[in-house]
């Protein structure tokens, strides 16, 4: 995919926990995790909305596009 989530490196700064987080923003912690491993194939803004205030960071913190690579002919 060539949207990485990079929720765990933001977690480690913010030196909060999983469990916390996904309290704090109102999830399930199995779908924290899912997000956290790039496994979503979708987030909701307001997912989006909550992660980045219990973080207190911006959506680009969180996300970045990574350019998926081309087959050589």
């Amino acid at each position: 995919m060539a949207i990485r989530v990079n929720l765990d490196m933001m977690m480690l700064r913010r030196h909060i926990s999983a469990g916390e987080l996904a309290e704090r923003v109102g999830i399930t912690p199995a779908n924290l995790s899912i997000l956290k491993n790039n496994k979503a194939k979708a987030v909701r803004f307001s997912t989006l909305d909550a992660l980045c205030r219990a973080l207190d960071c911006q959506p680009a913190d969180l996300l970045e596009w990574v350019p998926e690579e081309q087959p050589e002919d």
